[in-house]
């Protein structure tokens, strides 16, 4: 028989996208599989359009707003899979997502084996999505896709993975404390317990870019900062744990070096500990400074705001580009 694939999605107030999140999982051409819909406390038709889909093989089920990683961990406790499909309540699984990845899933093969794939964005039309290999799209150790997301600040879609059982209750439960970068201190967890990475690259995802949402720098908050800060040290010390070498360490503080200016002047106290975490490193930061394009607005802006331009900017403009390229096709 074969293994049974759990498609867990948490979703709050996503009525215009879940419905097609949900229509992905259950196209998914690999037959064997559940899906599990967490509505997080949503004030709009979130649950109901979810729960219209319900069935013997999708459990549709509303909790208390809790958090997004609240949501993962109950629809994992509820899961029965031998696999664990993650899945956004605005992205998209392409059909033989799974079932590609679960080629290489079948028996005779390690369950600490993790498997990953491609993953594009795309605003509304799915169509028009833009698929950009990196450095981590390829079969490679756990430390060394570590060292490399690491070392050039890179990112994986959470949708582009498909974890074993095995892997999963390795790597624990995901931290409902932290508000930002919660897949990458999660995902460094799994990394971690692996044996080996296999990309697969006909197993797509799709990654809605709708908003600017919580994840960008309009808003810095405490909580925001804190979760960012114990991310980075999260999965700094997963990869000295894997390799203490000097490439691993230069790479740390090139990551802590990207990241200081996001503390600053806001939490001085965690641009502290950083300045420590360097010097254990055998390093030093230097101080935080914008880049020379953004450094005029501080003449008729404080610097925060010129920060904040420098974070938010970048991806406005992507979005914008993105926008007149749906119309000029």
């Amino acid at each position: 028989m074969k293994q049974l694939v759990s498609i867990l999605i948490p979703a709050f107030n996503s009525e215009r996208w879940v419905g097609n999140a949900i229509q992905s999982a259950i196209a998914q051409t690999w037959p064997r599989k559940e899906l599990i819909v967490v509505d997080d406390g949503s004030t709009d038709q979130t649950f109901n359009i979810a729960l219209a889909y319900s069935s013997a093989k999708v459990l549709v089920i509303k909790q208390n707003n809790r958090g997004a990683s609240a949501a993962r961990n109950h629809a994992l406790s509820l899961a029965q899979g031998d696999y664990i499909q993650w899945l956004d309540a605005d992205d998209l699984l392409a059909p033989e997502k799974i079932a590609r990845q679960m080629e290489f899933a079948e028996p005779g093969h390690s369950t600490r084996i993790l498997l990953s794939g491609s993953w594009g964005r795309f605003i509304t039309r799915q169509e028009l999505t833009r698929f950009q290999p990196d450095l981590l799209w390829g079969d490679l150790k756990p430390v060394e896709w570590l060292f490399r997301k690491i070392d050039g600040n890179l990112w994986m879609a959470i949708e582009s993975w498909l974890v074993s059982r095995r892997l999963t209750e390795m790597a624990g439960a995901w931290d409902e404390t932290l508000y930002r970068d919660n897949d990458g201190e999660y995902f460094s967890r799994v990394i971690v317990n692996s044996q080996q990475i296999r990309f697969i690259p006909e197993a797509r995802c799709y990654c809605r870019r709708s908003n600017l949402g919580i994840s960008h720098d309009l808003t810095l908050t405490d909580r925001k900062m804190e979760s960012v800060f114990f991310s980075l040290l999260s999965q700094i010390q997963h990869l000295i744990s894997m390799e203490n070498s000097p490439r691993t360490r230069k790479a740390c503080l090139k990551l802590l070096s990207r990241w200081s200016i996001f503390f600053y002047p806001e939490r001085t106290d965690l641009l502290e500990q950083l300045h420590s975490i360097a010097d254990a490193l055998g390093g030093q930061l230097e101080s935080p400074r914008l880049r020379a394009k953004y450094q005029w607005l501080t003449n008729i802006v404080s610097w925060s705001t010129a920060k904040k331009a420098q974070c938010v900017i970048p991806t406005l403009r992507s979005l914008l580009e993105q926008t007149l390229e749906r119309y000029i096709r």
